[in-house]
């Protein structure tokens, strides 16, 4: 057999329904002269027999199979490499698949400049509604080459190693293989990459279709989805130990701050997200894994972070864990804490005291924000439904809570309103806070969801109400945060199917769910949704021209 340019490695565990799509995205693709080397980590399931049916349907594709399982990504691949006849190699999960001309414009970025490995961009695909964006597109905005990691060390967040296509001979003259026995094993292996490459080449074109189920069961979530398992926590921990062994031994001390941010911003940022879901429990064992790693990172990493994710950090290190549940609730939305402190130099610090250390009151100050002096319209406010009753009909009434720590509102009586758009139509429920104390406002609202406009064709689809406030003539709207845990419960409204629910992640908002049912979904939905269609517009327009 001649010798392929590339080497595409599929992995593979008991994902023979999904590894059909995979193998046939490389058998598509526009350049051919390619070999696909199937590597089953031992499956218990029909994995064998349909890697054997491709490999019979197509002399490219060879199978490979683990004597024994080996729980992770990096022996399947490692075995792939040792019997890889190509010298390009790329790597495929089971679960994704490479757009059509991957491989061809990974292949023309190695043979237009003598480079270590090509990179392009990712589509992120969510499995449960479709929608598609960029995985760190900043770093991939534009074609260009560069001399090492030191020239963007931004491209640590950028940790694949399946957006790549690597040449066998920079991975053999440093003896680079995926770490095995862990997970998380591409972290290491791509810093190791990034460090050890004289040069690579960075292209804006998808190079790799990653498919993402967010919300998946906990049992057949992707390891990046099983945040919840404390050995989760431990074994990216592991890897960062890993990392840093690698930066002083191979001389890259000096990009340790880098890396070091990329883990605050992006790993422990994703564990900060699902806090309030955490029980006591769970927060103290994970205060225990992280709380010693923290310790051991550079002061400069944590300065870059923004303000309100540094609190999260330092409520961790400082085991004020409820504090910490609180704090996570709202990350990146603007949501004020209950309360503030301000000490005797006027400096203002997040909670009911003013912190000990001088770690906790640098990490901890809020003064920067502004709170009590920043226009209305950006000022932090904090906004709770802490009762919600369902009433009569589509009716819910909710008791909603707002706390001004900075005292922005003057005491007494203070408009609000309920906002929620399902379709293009906005639903405006008027409601009165008054005054609790000082810096609390209490208020009463029903919010009938059978008095929001729907379109004609009906609406299918996800909403969460919001708050505006209005005061001096302008107006501020905030995210509403709703209990973490009440009874779903579903009602019906002319031509749909209505669900009230927990968010179940993120900032824990009142989420509402219209399912269309009945004539609207089955004809006019269809039937609206073939109208739109470019096709049928411009038919319509030139039917209308000859008309006229």
């Amino acid at each position: 057999m001649s010798t392929p340019d590339v080497t595409v490695t599929v992995i593979v565990y008991n994902d023979a329904e999904r590894l059909v799509r995979a193998v046939d995205s490389v058998r598509r693709q526009t350049h051919a002269n390619l070999e696909i080397v199937i590597s089953d980590d031992h499956s218990t399931d029909s994995t064998p027999e349909v890697a054997r049916r491709l490999a019979a349907r197509d002399p490219r594709v060879r199978h490979l199979r683990l004597e024994h399982n080996s729980g992770g990504c990096g022996a399947p691949r490692n075995r792939a490499l040792e019997i890889a006849r190509a010298p390009y190699l790329m790597f495929l999960d089971s679960d994704d698949e490479l757009p059509g001309n991957a491989v061809e414009l990974l292949l023309r970025a190695h043979r237009a400049r003598d480079i270590d490995f090509a990179m392009g961009a990712v589509q992120r695909i969510r499995v449960d509604n479709g929608r598609r964006s960029t995985w760190m597109p900043h770093l991939v905005a534009e074609h260009r080459t560069l001399d090492g990691i030191e020239a963007d060390p931004r491209l640590f967040f950028e940790h694949l190693s399946t957006s790549k296509m690597y040449a066998r001979a920079f991975l053999d003259r440093h003896d680079l293989r995926f770490p095995e026995g862990i997970h998380y094993e591409d972290q290491l292996f791509s810093a190791q990459a990034y460090c050890l490459a004289k040069s690579f080449t960075i292209i804006p074109e998808p190079v790799y279709r990653w498919y993402v189920a967010p919300f998946a069961a906990s049992e057949s979530a992707s390891l990046s989805n099983q945040r919840h398992k404390l050995a989760n926590v431990r074994d990216r921990i592991h890897v960062q130990h890993l990392i840093d062994a690698f930066l002083a031994e191979s001389g890259h001390e000096s990009l340790r701050e880098d890396k070091d941010h990329k883990f605050l911003k992006h790993d422990f940022r994703m564990y900060a997200g699902d806090l309030p879901y955490r029980d006591e429990e769970w927060l103290s064992s994970f205060a225990d894994l992280v709380t010693p790693y923290l310790d051991t990172l550079a002061p400069g990493a944590f300065t870059r972070l923004p303000r309100a994710e540094r609190v999260v950090v330092q409520l961790i290190r400082d085991r004020r864990l409820a504090d910490a549940r609180l704090a996570a609730r709202g990350l990146g939305h603007g949501v004020a804490p209950r309360q503030v402190t301000t000490d005797g130099d006027g400096r203002t610090y997040w909670g009911a005291e003013v912190p000990e250390s001088d770690r906790s009151r640098r990490e901890l100050d809020l003064s920067e924000l502004e709170l009590d002096t920043c226009p209305f319209p950006g000022a932090q406010f904090r906004h709770e439904i802490t009762e919600l009753t369902r009433g009569p009909g589509a009716c819910v009434d909710l008791t909603v809570r707002t706390y001004d720590p900075a005292l922005r509102l003057p005491v007494g009586p203070h408009r609000a309103t309920l906002l929620i758009t399902p379709g293009r139509r906005r639903l405006q429920v008027p409601f009165r806070l008054s005054p609790v104390r000082p810096g609390v406002f209490e208020g009463h609202v029903r919010l009938d969801l059978a008095a929001a406009r729907l379109p004609v064709q009906g609406f299918a689809g996800i909403r969460h109400p919001v708050l505006r406030l209005e005061h001096q003539g302008l107006s501020h709207t905030g995210l509403l945060l709703a209990p973490l845990t009440f009874p779903t419960s579903t009602t019906h409204v002319p031509h749909h199917r209505l669900t009230l629910e927990p968010e179940g992640h993120g900032p824990g908002r009142l989420q509402i769910r219209w399912h269309p049912v009945g004539p609207t979904a089955r004809i006019i939905r269809p039937l609206a949704h073939h109208l739109a269609n470019p096709r049928v517009k411009n038919a319509a327009r030139l039917l209308a021209s000859a008309l006229k």
